[in-house]
């Protein structure tokens, strides 16, 4: 039987192209497990899919000083041993990891077990973790085209990013019905991401008088960061965060509001979602964001507006625009070709397929 190990971890982005491979991969037969912690949200989105799910040590390796540094590289080096245990029980043909700092033991595992690793890059540039992994693996799957140039030579491949097919499945009406609007006015959804976003939250607040005037609105906001004042706003609906509905209240969206994590834009090129992005900013992230988002504003697929620029009147005249512009932004994500990457990434985890037993050097 084909055998793979899926990796990847810290963030609901570093596992949800595992998400959307493994009905792939369970069609075509392969037996399926994954190499996560014990506490991270890895566990608690793998868990429900039935996957074996195998847990070790992981440590962060921070670019800034905090006294956590002199201990989690020997949480690195226990999650070494423990993932070259699980590697060399499991005997997989191939492992893919898409990152996070949980991937690292995992990657360096398998080389000590001389089974071949595809990467997967969401981001325009490679974070830390990847970047550690890197000379470890065989094949490194890049989303944006721009990655290709910081990546080693030979390994990288433009495949784009896997999307859960589940969201291409959504129906507008049963979105509709979730949410409680009756279809009379376009819908515009904002979101922030799986923690969600605070300025976001409160400058869309702000802006509500004038933005429920054309539109319904879907916010979902990040768990704990529902506005009970709010809850009964006619033409309002608040999530803290959502799961199986997301498809449906996607597929009712006409417009959407973002954050610009690569796996969500990618989400939204696919299922064609014209896309007002807010990038987190640099001094709350390593600008990758930033990055994200002004390649997508230069393919013709999204607007950019900068948190530090973002108020209830420039998120206004952006939405608006945004909505009147809506049937460019989405002829240019139908002319885009790698709008989905599940058949591009599964072809990268065949290239490098190998028979377990065999030694060679990777």
């Amino acid at each position: 039987m084909k055998r793979i190990i899926l990796t990847g971890g810290g963030t609901a982005g570093h596992v949800t192209p595992n998400l959307a491979l493994i009905p792939k991969l369970r069609r075509e037969g392969w037996d399926i497990s994954y190499i996560g912690t014990a506490d991270g949200i890895e566990r608690e989105l793998i868990t429900p899919t039935g996957i074996q799910y195998h847990s070790i040590a992981a440590g962060k390796l921070r670019r800034y000083r905090d006294i956590k540094n002199l201990t989690d590289p020997f949480r690195v080096l226990k999650g070494i041993g423990q993932a070259f245990g699980i590697i060399r029980r499991l005997r997989p043909n191939v492992i893919f990891s898409k990152g996070g700092f949980v991937a690292v033991p995992v990657v360096v595992g398998a080389w000590l077990n001389r089974v071949p690793v595809v990467a997967h890059e969401s981001d325009l540039t490679p974070g830390l973790a990847n970047k550690l992994s890197f000379p470890f693996v065989k094949k490194i799957c890049a989303t944006f085209p721009e990655t290709l140039k910081y990546l080693p030579q030979k390994k990288g491949v433009l495949t784009g990013s896997p999307i859960r097919p589940e969201l291409l499945r959504g129906n507008p009406g049963a979105g509709l019905k979730e949410a409680g609007f009756d279809g009379s006015k376009p819908v515009l959804m904002a979101i922030g991401g799986s923690l969600g976003a605070t300025h976001i939250n409160e400058v869309l607040r702000e802006a509500l008088p004038t933005l429920l005037s054309d539109f319904d609105i879907i916010h979902i906001c990040g768990k704990g960061k529902i506005e009970q004042s709010l809850l009964n706003k006619p033409g309002y609906r608040q999530y803290e965060y959502v799961r199986a509905e997301l498809a449906d209240l996607l597929a009712a969206a006409d417009v959407v509001v973002s954050r610009a994590g690569a796996n969500f834009l990618f989400e939204l090129l696919a299922l064609k979602k014209p896309s007002l992005l807010i990038p987190l900013p640099k001094g709350s992230s390593r600008g990758d964001q930033i990055l994200n988002a002004e390649s997508f504003r230069k393919q013709g697929f999204s607007m950019v507006l900068q948190d530090e620029a973002l108020t209830s009147a420039s998120l206004i005249q952006a939405v608006t625009e945004l909505y009147a512009r809506r049937a460019a932004f989405m002829a240019a994500m139908e002319a885009y070709p790698l709008r989905d990457g599940v058949s591009a990434v599964m072809q990268q985890i065949k290239s490098v397929f190998q028979f377990p037993g065999r030694h060679d050097m990777i």
